[in-house]
Parts: structure tokens; C-alpha cells; sequence
């Protein structure tokens, strides 16, 4: 019986072209291009107007609302605003079919961008936590990644991307960000789904009650945040 010939070993050139393309910083250098690619196609085709004129009419029922939580998903990841989405989410499917998608569409979008961050940004990013602050914020989201992602997305006062990628470079797990980001996203996405489903009459109490949560949300998120703020800096320093 013949005995199999090895191929060719793979050649110096080839081993370090291999090393240089898997590197941590060509994967954020890919990571940079996917997001500021995403980012061009927002500006040039305007996805938030798609979704807000409506859906063909082939698409209706359930079948709508999975591609809107789809394409909710896929518009987050590319930096479309969640406020847009939801107030299109409630103006299309009313309020109770508006927020399953429009929640649906957040947790794939996080995920989305949680997936990017950790698999091309994390092993490049994380040597380079040097400042006592982001030291404190990565140690916040490592050690307790469901309570603080939870209270970040109860109080909207982080932007959502950030929250993601933040996220992505600390140690937290999977499971908990999307748990804590389907959980904490309800109450301000509800509002947002409401004020869209009722917006042909901004004088009906669900329309007022709704844009005083986001008022009340807003103005707690502040406060909120100036306090984490000089907790952070304060455990920094210490």
C-alpha cells in the first residue's frame, strides 16, 4: 500500500500573514470598519424611515413582527436610535404586539454588538484599561454584570451602543447582559411603544402618562448617573 506523501509545510510568509490577520488589533481594525460601514449605510439609506412608513402588505401578523424585531435588531447594531424604532414599533403594531418586537429587536441588537465586541475588540481593548476610572467601570461590569447592565438599561441615561461594547470588553457573561438588557429595557421601551401607538392623539391620557415616564426616566437616569459617577471616581481612588 502506497504510503501518503505530506503536503508542503506552510512557508514563514504564510505563518506570520496568518499571525498578522488573527492578531487582536486586525480583528478591532475589522471591528472599526464593520461599525463605521454600518454606520455609512444608515446615513445613505435612512433604515428608521423604512421602518416607520410601514410593511408590505404580504407581511402581517406574527410574520411582521419577526422581521420588525429582525430589522430592529440589525438597525441598533448599525447605531440606528432605539427611540426612533419604538415609537415606529407602537405606530405599526399597537402597543402590546409593538413591545414584544421592539424588546425582541434590543436583546438581538445587544447581542449583536456584544458579539462583535468580545470576539473582535476585547483582547485588543483590554491591555489598555490603564485610567483608574475604567478600571472601576470594567470591574463594576465583571464582577457584577447582571445588577449593573439591569440598572443601566432601567435608566436610560447610557447610550445604548456604549452599553454594548462596554459590556463586550469586560469579563460579563452572555447570559446575564441579554437577561439584564430584555428585563431592564422594558419600562422606558413600553413608554416609547405607547407614545407611538397613540401618537394620532397626543392629548389621551396613555400618550400623557407615557411621555411623563419618559420625562420622569430621564431626569432619574441624570441623577442616577451623577451619583454612580463620584461612587466610581471615589472607588478609583481608593
Amino acid at each position: 500500500m502506497p504510503v501518503p506523501v505530506p503536503g508542503p509545510a506552510p512557508t514563514g510568509l504564510a505563518v506570520r500573514c496568518g499571525r498578522i490577520l488573527l492578531s487582536p488589533w486586525s480583528r478591532f481594525a475589522l471591528l472599526v470598519a464593520v461599525l463605521s460601514g454600518a454606520g455609512l449605510l444608515v446615513l445613505l439609506f435612512e433604515p428608521q424611515e423604512l421602518l416607520s412608513r410601514g410593511w408590505p402588505p404580504q407581511l402581517n401578523g406574527a410574520t411582521a413582527v419577526v422581521a420588525f424585531a429582525l430589522a430592529y435588531g440589525l438597525c441598533t447594531a448599525a447605531f440606528v436610535p432605539r427611540p426612533l424604532l419604538n415609537l415606529a414599533a407602537g405606530a405599526l403594531f399597537g402597543s402590546q404586539l409593538g413591545l414584544a418586537g421592539a424588546v425582541a429587536g434590543t436583546v438581538l441588537g445587544a447581542g449583536i454588538a456584544f458579539g462583535l465586541g468580545r470576539v473582535l475588540g476585547q483582547e485588543a481593548l483590554r491591555p489598555l484599561i490603564r485610567g483608574r476610572l475604567l478600571v472601576a467601570v470594567d470591574g463594576q461590569f465583571s464582577r457584577h454584570g447582571f445588577r449593573s447592565m439591569l440598572a443601566v438599561r432601567l435608566f436610560p441615561g447610557v447610550p445604548f451602543a456604549v452599553a454594548n461594547y462596554c459590556a463586550a470588553f469586560s469579563r460579563m457573561r452572555w447570559f446575564p447582559f441579554l437577561l439584564a438588557t430584555g428585563l431592564g429595557s422594558i419600562p422606558n421601551t413600553a413608554a416609547y411603544v405607547v407614545a407611538g401607538s397613540q401618537a394620532a392623539t397626543p392629548t389621551s391620557p396613555a400618550f400623557l402618562v407615557a411621555m411623563g415616564f419618559i420625562a420622569l426616566s430621564g431626569l432619574a437616569a441624570a441623577l442616577v448617573a451623577w451619583r454612580k459617577r463620584n461612587a466610581l471616581r471615589g472607588r478609583a481612588g481608593a
